[in-house]
């Protein structure tokens, strides 16, 4: 875009990107360490994104539009004015007493700001690079790949798709195809499973960038009602792999890794539908979840057995203390397992983003 910085409407978006694409690395931090003990400090270090922020987008809202740059006008003034809001929402619920669900639902709002931004990325070289994993941000030949993946004439089998999948339905998918699939190349899959109260559309946002950055699908369901079956009877299972199957015959998957993951309740179903008899998952990986009690009573543990488990929870967890963590690994240790624990000082019940890489890496390894 820089290119002609004469042209003022230009030059205003640009005065934009680096205050918004700032505040957005800021939340992603914030959601990293969210803990309702600490949420006051969280609030502090996040409030004064806001200023940098409000200056140039007042400008670029008193700029008169030009027909060809009306899209990336509209999309960085919504973007931005939803950031804000996100600012806003979570300071005040830190300062209100720190509530846990007040937080979380502050957050919430950090999903749909990523899909609203994400189509500018093919044509705003610094949004492309701020989806990609921090490592990767300076690779310039990917970058120019993914935006000619993403420009390619009628593809529409590529980038971020969604199958009955609004976030008032449940049932439904959300999919992302690397924009730099060639059409052939088998490619490693990650079904990534939200937590309680969750949507797959949204849960989709904490693996973009990851699989993007190294060529993998991230499947994103979404469970029947607000959690996935973990009493009683196994509703969301056969459905799951329906899709999952769907997928795979519309795209080639590597099925030597398929990996199935989830936070919180998510990770505690993953476990239930990667251990069912004849489950098509190669990899497992728990973030912020347990062994639930039906893994065991059904038998299983006994069929993880030289099953390759990703197992990470924080020592702050409030919600499932890390005591349960411990005893499930114990457990699928003793069940013959390949199990990698990993116990995170400064965790307490969110996404761990900075723990996909690893988990990427010791898929593909």
């Amino acid at each position: 875009m820089s290119d002609r910085p004469e042209r003022p409407l230009i030059a205003a978006i640009e005065a934009v990107l680096p205050p918004l694409l700032s505040t957005l690395e800021r939340v992603t931090w914030v959601q990293r360490h969210l803990d309702p003990a600490v949420a006051g400090r969280l609030a502090d270090a996040l409030a004064p994104c806001a200023p940098s922020l409000e200056t140039p987008l007042r400008a670029l809202e008193g700029e008169l539009g030009e027909e060809e740059l009306e899209f990336l006008r509209e999309r960085v003034v919504q973007v931005a004015g939803q950031t804000l809001e996100l600012v806003a929402a979570f300071v005040a619920a830190a300062r209100a007493g720190g509530d846990p669900f007040d937080l979380y639902r502050a957050l919430r709002r950090f999903a749909r700001i990523q899909e609203a931004l994400y189509p500018v990325a093919p044509v705003v070289d610094a949004v492309s690079r701020w989806f990609l994993e921090p490592d990767r941000r300076f690779d310039d030949a990917l970058v120019e790949r993914l935006r000619e993946g993403a420009m390619r004439d009628g593809d529409s089998r590529v980038g971020v798709l969604h199958a009955d999948n609004e976030r008032d339905e449940r049932g439904g998918c959300s999919l992302y195809v690397p924009e730099t699939w060639d059409g052939r190349t088998p490619l490693p899959l990650v079904v990534a499973l939200h937590g309680g109260h969750g949507h797959g559309r949204d849960f989709l946002w904490s693996w973009l960038r990851d699989a993007r950055s190294r060529g993998a699908l991230v499947l994103a369901p979404t469970s029947l009602d607000r959690t996935w079956s973990l009493m009683g009877e196994d509703v969301d299972g056969e459905p799951l792999l329906q899709i999952v199957e769907h997928v795979a015959t519309r795209y080639p998957v590597d099925r030597t890794r398929m990996l199935v993951t989830g936070m919180s309740d998510g990770a505690t179903y993953a476990l239930r539908v990667g251990a069912r008899e004849g489950t098509p998952f190669t990899h497992l990986a728990l973030l912020c979840g347990v062994v639930h009690p039906m893994v065991v009573a059904d038998g299983g543990l006994e069929r993880l057995r030289e099953r390759p488990v990703y197992h990470v929870h924080g020592a702050l967890d409030w919600m499932f203390p890390v005591a349960t963590a411990r005893l499930g690994r114990d457990l699928l240790l003793k069940a013959g397992a390949r199990v990698v624990y990993r116990e995170l000082d400064d965790l307490s019940h969110t996404y761990p983003r900075d723990e996909n890489p690893r988990i990427l890496d010791w898929l593909l390894a």
